[in-house]
């Protein structure tokens, strides 16, 4: 594949959407799906592309999160939102795809197949969803007071709820969002005493230009990149629990509104779908000018999750917490060139 988007995914150019070759068209759709988020950016997932213009969608179980995430749930949510983002890109490019989800029982880490069934007509809203890939960012900064507008609630919780297996709740009330808040500075309290926890997050913190391309750079917290490994040096050493509950309390707090995204159940089935359902809001809300960040501690520590359940007023299980607004937007996270996560069989 030419192109900078060889190396820098981000820069893909949907201009160079290769015609005709079925085979090409899904290799270039790996780099739209290559964008999507994932927990400490580990990027948990890989793509086999079949001689039959099939492609796998692989759960790469080296990329596991094993004290923060000991069932792969957050590992499956992520490649349900590279699956996504695959899926869109292919609407808005003009290429028909099928997907097959848990194709094969026997084989738990093969989490979708697509096949390609030929040119479309490209979906009217395509040049928007693609701007959105692109343009979506984790912003861990304050947000500004700004209210999200009702039409984008709405859109949001259309786009959450088109298979029919997620919701999206949003949280407005002041009182509400404080309630929630100091369940999310309270999951930080139990994950930072824990130091199997800080040592496995500090591994994930490396410099943006680093060789790995993965993991979370400090400019994504406003610290200066060459700092980086400083800053994981800490996160190692010492219990930042206080402080850290502190600061993402007041973000919590003091965001224009949460969202909770649930599902009814707790499978990996109900994971893949709570990340395509994640991916479609995430895309909603950057088309909308506005930002996201996750707030997952309460999700992430097993004691807190019905607490958040039973404060949001959420039926079923609790996938995702996030704040939404509008705020700086950082630098992208650093992604793999898809020649690393991408393997022609």
């Amino acid at each position: 594949m030419d192109g900078v988007w060889s190396d820098d995914p981000w820069a893909v150019d949907p201009a160079a959407f290769p015609p005709g070759d079925s085979r090409a068209r899904l290799r270039f759709l790996v780099t739209y799906a290559t964008l999507a988020p994932s927990g400490h950016n580990t990027q948990p997932w890989r793509f086999v592309l079949r001689p039959d213009a099939v492609l796998e969608l692989r759960a790469d179980r080296t990329r596991s999160l094993p004290v923060a995430d000991p069932a792969d749930r957050a590992l499956t949510i992520a490649c349900g939102a590279a699956l996504q983002n695959l899926h869109a890109a292919a609407e808005a490019l003009g290429e028909g795809v099928e997907v097959a989800r848990f194709p094969d029982p026997a084989d738990p880490d093969l989490l979708a197949r697509i096949h390609a069934l030929g040119p479309r007509p490209p979906a009217i809203t395509g040049p928007r969803m693609l701007r959105a890939i692109t343009a979506r960012r984790t912003s861990r900064f304050a947000y500004d007071p700004d209210p999200v507008p009702g039409l984008l609630r709405a859109e949001a919780i259309a786009a959450a709820a088109r298979d029919g297996l997620a919701r999206l709740a949003w949280l407005d009330d002041a009182a509400l969002r404080h309630a929630v808040a100091l369940l999310v500075s309270e999951g930080d309290r139990i994950q930072m005493a824990d130091p199997a926890f800080r040592h496995e997050l500090a591994a994930w913190m490396r410099a943006r230009g680093g060789a790995s391309r993965d993991g979370m750079s400090g400019a994504a917290f406003g610290q200066p990149d060459m700092l980086t490994f400083a800053a994981a040096l800490v996160v190692r050493t010492f219990d930042i629990g206080a402080g850290t509950a502190a600061k993402d309390q007041a973000l919590a707090a003091g965001s224009p509104v949460l969202a909770v995204l649930a599902t009814e159940g707790d499978t990996p089935r109900d994971w893949l779908a709570a990340g395509e359902a994640l991916q479609r809001v995430l895309l909603a809300v950057t088309a909308g000018g506005f930002t996201a960040s996750f707030m997952n501690q309460p999700i992430e520590v097993p004691m807190l999750r019905p607490r958040l359940a039973a404060a949001a007023g959420v039926a079923g299980m609790p996938q995702i917490l996030m704040r939404i607004g509008r705020g700086p937007k950082p630098v992208p996270a650093a992604r793999r060139p898809v020649r690393q996560v991408l393997r022609e069989g």
